[in-house]
């Protein structure tokens, strides 16, 4: 029985926590590496009203944690979001490409219903 219960809250826990590819991990630590930032930094992801979708992705690195902040780690990445975000992203992938169609980081969020042409907003 304690077997089911730890598989379902590390099911339960993979489901909702915001993940990252090889090629966004190695795109983040490249980032973070040219910009001189140690360990204590960590990547926040949010969402902000906005876009042509209604809501629109950001990133950025942050070192100070704020009320409420949800915290992950996947892939020796350390995320964050704020409450409001983690609504919006449990469940996100993020993802980077360097190709001919496009260079940037992706989202490749389950709880969008619509997403604009460019991929930078969505809504629910």
């Amino acid at each position: 029985m304690a077997w089911l219960l730890l598989s379902l809250k590390k099911a339960t826990t993979k489901k909702t926590m915001v993940t990252v590819t090889d090629k966004a991990k190695e795109k983040v630590l490249s980032l973070m590496q040219e910009a001189g930032l140690d360990s204590s930094y960590f990547l926040r992801v949010s969402v902000k009203g906005g876009g042509c979708s209604g809501l629109s992705y950001n990133l950025d690195f942050d070192n100070e944690e704020k009320t409420g902040d949800q915290f992950f780690e996947d892939k020796g990445i350390r995320i964050t979001l704020d409450m409001k975000s983690f609504l919006y992203l449990a469940g996100t992938e993020l993802d980077f490409s360097d190709g001919l169609n496009g260079k940037g980081f992706n989202f490749n969020n389950p709880n969008a219903s619509r997403t604009c042409g460019c991929g930078e907003s969505f809504s629910v």
